[in-house]
Parts: C-alpha cells; structure tokens; sequence
C-alpha cells in the first residue's frame, strides 16, 4: 500500500476541501523540487508584483505562479512565447483543485538571463531613439572641469587620473565615489550621472570601471543608468571594461571608450596637438582672409576701371591703403597670439578664446567697412542716376560734358546708359531751350 492509498479510505465519503488537501499533501511530498521546461504563454504580471503564467509544450500544459520575492531576481523581460527552465515545488492551488508549479529560479532556454536582458534592453532603448546620432553631444575641445564617476579604489581611477596628469596638468578632476557591481550600484551610480549633471561648472563625465565579467559589469547595463545618461545635459563618455566588452552605457552615452585610460585620452588633446592646430588653424585663416579681400578688391578694382568713377580714385585708394592695414594688423595679431601659445602652453585654452574673439571683431570691422564704402558708393555713384534711364556725353576725347556750351554742330560725342553706350554726331545745337518743354511735349 502507497502512501496515497494509506491517506483514503475507500469505504468513507470526502468533501472536495479534504480530498484537495489529500492530494496536495501527496503532490508537494513527492515533488519537493523539480526542474520543468517550456514555453510561456497567458503571462501577466499583477499589482502585487506576483508573476502568473502557464507552462506548455505540444501536448500539455501547466499553471504556474512566481511571487514578487523571486520575481524580482530576473533580469530578462518575460513575455509569451519564451522558452525558459524553472525550477520550483509542484502544489495545488485548493481554491480551484488545480496543481500547479511555484516557481523559484527561472533562466531562459539556450541562452544565459543576463545576455538575454541585455539584447532585451538594447532593442528596446533603440526602438525609443536612445542611440540615435542625433542626440550625441559633442565633446569641448578645451574642458577645464571633469567630473568622473567610478569606483574611488579601483584601476580606473588611478588611469584615467595618470593620463590627465600626463597631458594637461592643471584640470580640474571632481570625482564622485561609487561602487561599480554589485546590489545598490546602479543606484549610486544614477545618483552620481545626475549630481555631476546639474553643476554648472563640469565640461564633460566620465562613467566606467576597469574589467570584469558580464555579471562584473551588470550595473552599467541596467535601465537606470542607460536613462540617467540619456537625460545628463553634459557630455558623457562611457568607459566600461576593455575594448572588447561592450554595455548598454556605452550605446546611449555620447562617446564610448574602450577603456578607461581611453577616455582621459579622448576628453582632452595633448598639448602638442593643440598647438598644431592652432597653427594649422591660423594657416587656414590667413588664407580664407586673402581670399575674401581678393574677390572683394576685384569688385572695387572693377568699378574703378568704369569711367563713371574716374573722380573716385583718390578716395578709393585712401580706403584700399586702410584695409591693408587693418589686414597687416589682424595677421600680426594672429601671429603674436601663436607665438604667445608657444611661450605658455599653460594659458592654450584662454588664448585661443581670445584668439576666436579677435578674428571675430577683425571681420565684423571688415565688414562694417565695406557696408559703409558700398553704402558711400552707391550714394554718390553716377551709376544709380544712369540705372534710372539718364544717360551722360563724352567727348571724342574721353571727357565728360558737363553743359550745352561745350557741344557745337559736327562734334562726336558717346552717349553712355546704365547698361551700354553709343557714338553720335551733333547735327544741331539749341543752347536755350528749356528741358521742361521737352518732358512736356512727351506728356502731351
């Protein structure tokens, strides 16, 4: 006789609540625990965070249940049509007489939980837009503060702190402490992104670790974090592990070193690089001004050249010898401030502010010279009372005609319009008639 057998009496009538619990009491003694495959379906999830689902394969299924204790372990997202490994107690539920399985631990098929949350998790971020290029900050090119968040006693700080030294040794380093694995690092790790974020001073956040495996690393591929770096106002550099790990942080922050010694090299340039490009840069300057004065001298040079202008010459070329030398100053001072760059490196980054600033002004009095001379010119030029439909007489000589007393019968004269001119012989002369007669006539 089994143990079942010796719970029922055959001769004797039960009620439904005393056969359940027969039944359970056998159930949870035979299945203390047990390990049941398949795939989930009719999954939901209810306010008290308890887990309800069934458990089927192709011929049977099964009703199960997780409560928010053990729920709460999972790192995946749970939805119908996982395949997924539990491991719990078979009961019965007695207010339904239905058996079913409490599960404990659950990890899903084929592949381990944390991969699976972390492919879970980067789909879903990238579906939201958080790894958009679009919404990637750039990086200053001159920070003056740094704020880091990591680990105070790990490897990470002492690289990221011995490369900064190396190549800019008066930045400025705010560190804020944190741990990098383990329960309550995400956490801090937030509250770190989000203190750094809101000091006006920072420049640009370093957050990472040194190494590890992926359950090392966890805390940077957990959804708080990814969103606490997605909302920073403040660049951040994401450098988590070596070159070949690769975490959630480091799709949704605005640049991803492979290391942390990586990312002190990418937040700031040598100062050697700098001072490159500050020469290259006032090369380029330099050359983009000659090109600018050289189209707008061919412009001046052009309408020199029209007769009409003859008179301005004087007045142009005491302009032209101005420009030039507010162009011969604007290159000393560009060169004067290289120079200084070269002396003191130290003062790179508020030099070149300055450097910016004087290029700035020097075009905006350029231009504020060339608004007034073409303001000038058009007032006074003979052109815009030609474009107007007036006309004016040369002699054969190239001289201007300036009154009726100057034309007598057979002279040749070239009468000019705003656009084209032609030569003429004077076939008569009324040196009295008054020009209002001839509009009158017209009219009429």
């Amino acid at each position: 006789m089994n143990s079942f057998d010796s719970l029922v009496l055959h001769d004797r009538v039960y009620t439904v609540s005393e056969l359940t619990e027969i039944i359970k009491l056998e159930i949870e003694s035979s299945f203390p625990f047990i390990w049941v495959e398949g795939e989930i379906s009719n999954f939901r999830r209810h306010l008290s965070g308890h887990l309800y689902f069934t458990l089927k394969d192709e011929r049977a299924q099964l009703r199960a249940v997780m409560f928010r204790s053990e729920a709460r372990q999972i790192a995946f997202e749970i939805k119908d049509g996982l395949k997924v490994v539990c491991r719990g107690r078979l009961t019965v539920y007695e207010p339904r007489g239905e058996y079913q399985l409490v599960v404990e631990v659950m990890e899903p098929k084929g592949k381990g939980a944390l991969q699976l949350a972390f492919e879970q998790l980067k789909e879903k971020l990238k579906a939201e837009g958080l790894f958009d290029p679009q919404h990637k900050k750039k990086l200053p090119l001159f920070p003056k503060k740094i704020g880091v968040v990591t680990s105070p006693r790990g490897a990470a700080i002492v690289d990221i702190l011995r490369i900064l030294e190396r190549r800019f040794a008066r930045l400025h380093v705010l560190i804020y402490p944190v741990r990098v694995q383990g329960e309550g690092a995400a956490d801090e790790i937030v509250e770190g992104i989000e203190y750094l974020s809101r000091q006006p001073d920072i420049d640009v956040i370093i957050v990472g670790r040194g190494g590890g495996s992926m359950e090392d690393l966890w805390a940077f591929n957990e959804e708080k974090v990814a969103r606490a770096i997605f909302r920073s106002p403040i660049p951040i550099i994401s450098a988590v592990g070596h070159e070949v790990d690769f975490t959630i942080a480091d799709f949704v922050a605005d640049v991803r070193a492979s290391t942390p010694s990586a990312a002190a090299e990418l937040v700031i340039e040598k100062e050697e690089a700098l001072l490159e490009r500050l020469q290259s840069l006032e090369g380029r300057l330099s050359k983009t001004m000659e090109l600018n004065l050289q189209r707008r001298w061919n412009d001046v040079y052009r309408l020199a050249e029209n007769r009409v202008f003859q008179g301005f010459r004087l007045w142009l070329r005491h302009h032209a010898q101005r420009i030039d030398e507010l162009e011969e100053r604007a290159r000393e001072a560009i060169r004067a401030q290289i120079r200084h760059v070269t002396e003191n490196k130290l003062q790179v980054a508020l030099l070149f502010e300055k450097l910016q600033s004087n290029i700035k002004r020097y075009f905006q009095e350029q231009k504020s010279c060339w608004e007034k001379l073409a303001s000038k010119l058009h007032a006074l030029s003979p052109l815009n009372i030609l474009e107007r439909g007036y006309t004016v007489c040369w002699t054969d000589g190239n001289r201007l005609v300036q009154s009726i007393d100057e034309i007598n019968e057979e002279d040749e004269l070239v009468v000019s319009f705003w656009r084209g001119e032609f030569e003429c012989v004077v076939t008569g002369v009324d040196k009295f008639r008054p020009i209002e007669s001839r509009f009158f006539k017209e009219k009429k």
